[in-house]
C-alpha cells in the first residue's frame, strides 16, 4: 500500500476514515489524525468514532419490537382457534384479555389524567389570593444606570413587572 507521500505503509497499522493508528512495536503509540474533509457527509446517525448513537439504536429496536408485538397480538386476537392449532400454537391466554387489557389501560390513562388535573386545581391558589401576584421568587425591577457611552447597552436583569404598571398599561387611556 502506498501513502500519499509515496512511502510504504506498515502492514501492522489500522486505517480508518478518521485516523491512522500504528500497532508496530518500534513506533509504539504513534497516532496521527488526517485533516478534516469539509466535503464529507455529516455522519448520518453516527456519533464520532464510536458507532451509532445509543438512542437511535434503542429507538430502532423499540420500533421493531412494537411492530412484532402488534402482529403477534393481532394473530392471537383474531385468528380462529383451529388456525392457531394448525400452525402449532396450542397454549395462549384467554381471548377475554384481548379486550380487557386495552380497556383497563385506557381507563387507567383517563383516570390518571383526571387525577393530575384535580391535583393541579387543589394546589393552585384562588384568584383572590396575593400568591397569584407575588411569591418567594418575585423580584422588583432594579434601577440600572449603565455607565457605558454610546449605543451599546447591556441587557437588564430579569425581574417581575409590578401589577400597578400592568394595570396602567392595560386599562388607562393613552390616546
Amino acid at each position: 500500500m502506498l501513502l500519499k507521500e509515496g512511502a510504504m505503509e506498515d502492514p501492522r497499522s489500522v486505517n480508518s476514515p478518521r485516523r491512522v493508528l500504528s500497532l508496530s512495536r518500534k513506533s509504539r503509540g504513534t497516532l496521527s489524525f488526517p485533516e478534516p474533509d469539509d466535503n464529507k457527509a455529516s455522519g448520518f446517525g453516527v456519533s464520532g468514532d464510536h458507532g451509532p448513537n445509543p438512542s437511535e439504536v434503542y429507538g430502532f429496536v423499540g420500533a421493531i419490537s412494537t411492530v412484532v408485538a402488534t402482529v403477534i397480538f393481532l394473530i392471537w386476537a383474531y385468528l380462529p382457534e383451529p388456525w392457531l392449532h394448525f400452525i402449532g400454537i396450542y397454549y395462549y391466554p384467554s381471548r377475554h384479555w384481548a379486550l380487557a387489557v386495552p380497556t383497563y389501560a385506557m381507563v387507567t390513562i383517563v383516570l390518571a389524567i383526571g387525577f393530575y388535573i384535580g391535583l393541579n386545581f387543589m394546589v393552585t391558589p384562588p384568584p383572590t389570593s396575593l400568591n397569584t401576584i407575588f411569591d418567594e421568587y418575585s423580584r422588583e425591577p432594579l434601577i440600572f444606570e449603565p455607565s457605558m457611552e454610546g449605543d451599546e447597552q447591556p441587557i437588564e436583569p430579569i425581574s417581575d413587572i409590578g401589577i400597578n404598571l400592568i394595570n396602567d398599561l392595560m386599562f388607562n387611556d393613552q390616546k
